[in-house]
């Protein structure tokens, strides 16, 4: 089992400031017929760079995730399991934190939709209302895949009393 007081002080603090200049916490919407509620919400942590060696500490040190190299030679740190998330990634970044006061903010928002999937809110409408609202001021907006009225349109189609 994960614990982030095994990761000694001086890697914890050196991969989280990594990860406050380069790191992503992202929420993403994926529409999926075969659910109940026909979205599929998932976080992931994701960090990308040219060379893989310090993508590989964050492998080693939190106990998760996968790496692979894309076609233009980047290499891609991901976590996109849920438990890993909640178990390892949440745990460590709260122990070791972040600088900037845009990554604080991300990463508390990114821990407040965690909360609301493990609560299973994320399974009713008013839930997803507060992911996508909670969302906005992410990463800046960020390119989405599904924007807001997309993901409300779904919804409306399959729920149609809300």
């Amino acid at each position: 089992m994960f614990n982030p007081k095994q990761v000694p002080s001086d890697i914890g603090f050196y991969l989280a400031g990594f990860t406050d200049g380069e790191g992503s916490f992202n929420v993403s919407f994926r529409e999926r017929k075969d659910y109940k509620i026909p979205l599929k919400i998932s976080l992931c942590f994701n960090i990308s760079q040219k060379d893989p060696v310090i993508l590989s500490l964050f492998k080693k040190h939190l106990q998760c995730g996968s790496m692979r190299e894309r076609q233009d030679g980047v290499w891609y740190y991901e976590v996109n399991n849920f438990n890993s998330i909640c178990e390892n990634v949440i745990p460590f970044f709260k122990r070791f934190g972040f600088l900037s006061a845009k990554k604080k903010r991300d990463f508390a928002k990114f821990v407040q939709i965690s909360q609301i999937i493990s609560d299973e809110n994320h399974l009713t409408y008013q839930g997803i209302l507060e992911i996508l609202e909670i969302r906005k001021e992410m990463n800046d907006g960020g390119k989405r895949k599904y924007q807001d009225h997309e993901i409300l349109r779904i919804l409306r189609d399959h729920m149609p009393n809300t």
